[in-house]
């Protein structure tokens, strides 16, 4: 039996620890990880979610069959306001008083993950974020002997860059019972920061490969927001400068003069919103962009299917943060769409130049135009790339490929196997 893994758990239940999660049904937030822990608990697990609470979630919830425990850390509620909307990385750049609750937040995640582990019989934390979930979760489950489960999502390693921070990352890492990083680019990170990890997994998150949309729903966006022969771009995500959203619309400035029916939607909403929208009334495109606002994630197909071209130009941030992985590129790639992009962190895993997509370089409005022009003007070759692009997206970033992976490490990790493999006995041989 592995070292470190209590002998006598049977139990198939997964404390799964992150500080960002939906606080309620249609929430803005992004929902990978809620989606990662439905997959689980469909493959036999027994996802349990720890979050912090915010103004206005319930403290115990069951949210699309996922159990949800929400923690406070500051009273009256109205101050626990460190995480979700963009996150805490995002809040901290435009407020550093931010800093005075960390700490609040850090120990009572602490003592409720300790409270947790002591009152149950759990086969494995997991931990989402290496700062504060993982370092909590290393903490208590190095306590207790519990198998930990650390994923890298890219910001947590790439930023918060200070003497104490790498500390703690490094101290994650190193006593993790396993590691995984959503792409090359946050694996390099990692392995530079601890060199010695038991055990280290590449898993990307995965994004949902959605049923055919409402043919009618897309063509009626396209009709509402497409001019003349187009083309209609579109990006979607967090409305902040390090998404690249500031070089689309300088793109769309210069290429209007030889597509003049070009056209933009930007899908999504986020600090920097009011910004972008300044800049394109400054460029004198305003009539050929629009901004929606966020949009529920079971609509963003309709949205995609009703655009030509996907733009998700990333750019490296001031703190370090990279686009580790581009969850809502290889959603474009899904939906069938060409698109254009930057060799910003991992996003190369997906979108590779001119096999599944344009890569350009950072900060450079120019050469997005250059190739937003040469999609609008070569339709094999967008062609070409979409049914390249959606062909690796099915092979190796969907929701259930990514499940059945993390399925597998838990298993390996904890001695355990899922309820759903087909036995009463859980313990598993390892």
């Amino acid at each position: 039996m592995q070292a470190g893994v209590k002998k006598s758990a049977r139990s198939n239940e997964v404390l799964l620890i992150t500080s960002s999660y939906p606080r309620w049904a249609g929430d803005s937030t992004t929902p990978f990880v809620h989606h990662l822990a439905q997959d689980l608990r469909s493959l036999g697990w027994n996802i349990l979610v720890l979050a912090p609470h915010a103004p206005g979630a319930a403290r115990r919830q069951v949210l699309d069959g996922v159990p949800v425990h929400r923690f406070r850390y500051l009273w009256p509620e109205s101050l626990q306001t460190v995480c979700y909307d963009g996150g805490a990385l995002v809040k901290l750049r435009a407020n550093r008083w931010i800093l005075v609750k960390i700490p609040f937040l850090v120990v009572a995640q602490w003592l409720a993950v300790l409270w947790h582990l002591i009152r149950h019989d759990v086969a494995l934390v997991h931990s989402h974020w290496l700062l504060p979930q993982g370092l909590t979760a290393a903490l208590s489950a190095g306590l207790l002997r519990v198998p930990h489960v650390a994923t890298v999502h890219g910001g947590d390693v790439f930023a918060l860059r200070g003497p104490v921070m790498r500390a703690c990352k490094r101290l994650v890492l190193s006593r993790a019972s396993a590691v995984t990083v959503n792409s090359s680019a946050t694996q390099a990170a990692a392995e530079q920061l601890a060199r010695r990890m038991r055990r280290l997994v590449r898993i990307p998150m995965g994004v949902t490969n959605q049923s055919p949309t409402d043919g009618a729903e897309a063509a009626d966006l396209r009709d509402r927001f497409r001019r003349g022969n187009g083309p209609l771009l579109i990006f979607v995500g967090r409305l902040v400068m390090e998404k690249g959203v500031g070089d689309m619309l300088e793109a769309v400035a210069l290429a209007q003069h030889e597509l003049p029916d070009i056209a933009a939607l930007i899908v999504g909403d986020g600090p920097d919103r009011d910004c972008f929208q300044k800049q394109a009334n400054r460029l004198g495109i305003v009539n050929r962009v629009s901004f929606t606002g966020w949009i529920p994630s079971d609509q963003i197909q309709n949205y995609l299917r009703a655009a030509d071209i996907f733009v998700g130009p990333s750019r490296p941030a001031p703190d370090g943060w990279l686009e580790a992985q581009g969850l809502a590129l290889i959603e474009a790639m899904l939906a069938g769409l060409a698109v254009i992009s930057t060799a910003t962190g991992g996003i190369t895993d997906a979108v590779r130049h001119d096999e599944t997509g344009l890569i350009v370089n950072a900060a450079a409005p120019r050469e997005i135009a250059d190739a937003i022009r040469r999609l609008a003007g070569d339709t094999a070759l967008a062609e070409r790339l979409a049914s390249h692009g959606r062909r690796l997206a099915l092979s190796e970033f969907t929701r259930e490929i990514s499940a059945k992976k993390f399925s597998d490490l838990y298993s390996r990790v904890s001695g355990v196997v899922p309820l759903a493999a087909g036995t009463e006995s859980t313990k598993y041989a390892s």
